[in-house]
């Protein structure tokens, strides 16, 4: 049913040099000393969507071409899938499986091992999504997306199918959805914390990022503020900084004061991942390319 089309390209890497800067001298940056932001590969539509496997292999959108891509911990890049429901956001499960926000028709995709894809079509009160547009998995299989509502150019549909751009949680088996906020002007870049205590979900219509507690049933409480600055996708660190995009890549430690900041030299910077053998790599996907810069922390796959 779905196509995939494979093949590998051996691609030169451009070091292009970064700018960041930190709050003050004693503070210890996320960046390896002498890093440089490398191009990887060009020539893309609009990057999205970036997530690692278990080996550190990355994995991320072309969403107008309809593809999934592939850079592999060994430098290569292949198109992993194709067409690929024009997925947006990414993200792997503790069993190895691939969710996708494919957006062609609302729905997150399964993709396994094989790319066997699992469409899960979704609806809310009776009406179709938005758009899932970005998400994040628990430990335990729970899915947190974004539902925010973009116009694209292959629905039939001209307006929002919901009365409000909301984020919501399905439960592991998918036979269960609940709408966990309704209050943000156009949600879209989310992240939990490895211990699945904390969200956070930026608001990019209203430029700001807050952080929620996660309770027991799977809703959301204690809202707060983060920081003033939306994002379109977001990462978090093993010590607890949150990275968010737009322009550039901008980074907060855990108490929401921005500490670095790098310049991508791309129009817009869609979404950042950890990822490589020591998930000490930072990949960004940036418009029309794909980057790297090497950190001194230690990343998670969130």
């Amino acid at each position: 049913m779905f196509k995939t089309i494979s093949f590998l390209i051996a691609v030169p890497i451009t070091v292009i040099g970064f700018s960041s800067f930190y709050n003050n001298e004693e503070e210890e940056g996320v960046l390896e000393y002498g890093a440089r932001l490398e191009k990887l590969d060009e020539g893309f539509s609009f990057t999205e969507g970036p997530t690692a496997d278990a080996e550190g292999n990355i994995f991320f959108t072309d969403q107008p071409n309809d593809r999934i891509m592939k850079w592999s911990i060994a430098g290569e890049l292949s198109t992993f899938l194709q067409p690929g429901g024009r997925s947006n956001g990414l993200s792997f499960d503790s069993k190895g499986v691939l969710w996708s926000c494919a957006d062609e028709k609302n729905e997150l995709w399964q993709i396994d091992r094989t790319k066997k894809v699992t469409p899960v079509p979704l609806t809310y009160n009776s009406k179709l999504l938005n758009g899932p547009n970005d998400l994040w998995i628990n430990s335990k299989g729970g899915i947190y997306f974004t539902d925010p509502y973009y116009q694209r150019p292959w629905w039939t549909h001209k307006s929002m199918p919901q009365e409000l751009q909301g984020v919501y949680y399905l439960s592991p088996d998918s036979k269960t959805m609940i709408r966990v906020i309704a209050d943000l002007v156009q949600p879209n870049g989310i992240v939990g914390t490895p211990d699945g205590k904390t969200l956070f979900v930026a608001d990019i219509g209203d430029n700001k990022t807050y952080s929620y507690t996660i309770n027991k049933d799977h809703t959301l409480s204690n809202k707060k503020l983060f920081c003033d600055l939306g994002s379109d996708g977001m990462t978090i660190d093993s010590e607890g900084n949150i990275y968010l995009t737009g322009n550039g890549v901008t980074i907060f430690d855990k108490g929401g004061k921005q500490i670095c900041h790098i310049d991508v030299p791309e129009g817009w910077t869609a979404n950042c991942c950890f990822g490589g053998k020591d998930l000490k790599d930072l990949y960004i996907t940036a418009t029309k390319g794909l980057y790297r810069i090497r950190t001194r922390v230690t990343g998670t796959k969130g």
